[in-house]
């Protein structure tokens, strides 16, 4: 069985419009012939929800990031000269054989997409307090209510001292300085060992002096955690008027992918894939950003450069020329506390530690908003 094209054109399909996917089609389009090649984006959303400005976004409405015009990122703009089509639907399957050279999608409304390149950019599955659902409407009145749950409470325990955990945190200290927030975490240090230990350090202290809690060494079973309390490891019982899970996404958005085989994704449900981020017996299937298993941290940074990586291949593999391979440069992290603070590491030479000043204005006050609206097209 497959799916009917409407032209002779090459068909050149993207699915997820996050870091990963925006950042391969919108170079695509500015190269690809449009006579000889037609570029489709297919995502739930009508727009990119900027995943570094959601947790402000839940915790108050101070800086109306739940807009259009801030951190929902409309992809209406996304190709250069319009030389492309957006769809807004899911995938259901992906159909194509082995040594296939092409395929096609079946998506939620029953439609069918054929290929004959695919790039696969889903995205993490996100838990509470950001999972959010599809159309604005939705998405406004689910961050309305986050908003209220966070106001109504009297404390804050957090359950997971990683990134989100850690911002988190900043966040609720800027609006509700005199409310108690607490973070239990597993490890002896916050975040994890791909970071410095005096790195992790300078977190904790920065964390501490605003009057953050921290419980660490204290890992919390998952039938541990209720609404308004949790039991550790250890025996130890927090109560809080409201707990949060902070450690991080539920899983990759990849189950549509199993149609392919079963030696397509790891057991944790991420895409295996080459040196040149092609699927391993799909060449003309690529893999980008967070579903891709590939020993580095899940970071938007790292879903762009492999997105720019896939956009060259993309072109290279069209012309039948060598792919490039995808290294890791180093790990880094750009960590805000609160809208005037934060601190960053860069894992080269020593172990390279920026501090508030300068994280702020990188990250902290606008959260890469411009930076991010500008990769989709937009001012």
């Amino acid at each position: 069985m497959s799916a009917k094209k409407n032209d002779d054109r090459k068909s050149i399909v993207i699915l997820g419009g996050g870091a990963a996917g925006i950042n391969t089609a919108r170079p695509l389009s500015a190269k690809l012939d449009a006579s000889k090649y037609a570029l489709t984006l297919i995502d739930p959303r009508p727009f990119r929800v900027l995943l570094p400005a959601t947790l402000r976004m839940v915790v108050s409405d101070k800086y109306n990031l739940a807009s259009t015009e801030s951190a929902l990122v409309p992809y209406d703009k996304l190709f250069h000269g319009g030389k492309g089509t957006f769809i807004q639907d899911s995938v259901q399957s992906i159909t194509q054989q082995i040594g296939e050279s092409s395929g096609f999608l079946t998506l939620a409304s029953g439609q069918t997409v054929p290929y004959d390149i695919l790039v696969l950019a889903t995205g993490l599955a996100w838990s509470y307090p950001i999972a959010f659902p599809d159309s604005l409407g939705d998405v406004q009145e689910y961050v309305k209510s986050r908003q209220d749950e966070f106001a109504g409470a009297e404390n804050y325990l957090l359950v997971g001292g990683g990134a989100i955990g850690c911002e988190l945190a900043g966040e609720l200290k800027d609006i509700w300085p005199a409310k108690d927030v607490t973070i239990v975490h597993g490890q002896r240090l916050l975040l994890n060992d791909s970071y410095s230990e005096r790195y992790r350090r300078r977190v904790a202290n920065d964390l501490a002096k605003r009057g953050v809690n921290l419980q660490l060494n204290e890992l919390v079973p998952i039938d541990n955690i209720t609404a308004d309390s949790v039991t550790t490891q250890n025996g130890l019982k927090i109560a809080a008027g409201l707990v949060v899970k902070t450690t991080g996404a539920s899983g990759p958005n990849t189950a549509y992918i199993q149609s392919l085989g079963s030696g397509v994704l790891t057991p944790a449900g991420f895409v295996k894939v080459q040196p040149t981020l092609q699927l391993l017996d799909f060449p003309n299937v690529f893999a980008a950003g967070d579903i891709v298993e590939w020993p580095e941290q899940k970071q938007a940074i790292k879903a762009q450069d492999h997105a720019a990586l896939v956009a060259k291949n993309v072109l290279l593999f069209v012309n039948s020329k060598q792919l490039k391979n995808y290294k890791t440069a180093f790990e880094a992290i750009v960590l805000t506390n609160g809208r005037a603070s934060g601190s960053s590491y860069f894992g080269v030479l020593w172990g390279i530690i920026i501090g508030g000043w300068l994280t702020a204005l990188i990250k902290s006050k606008n959260l890469l908003i411009p930076r991010f609206r500008s990769d989709s097209g937009l001012a």
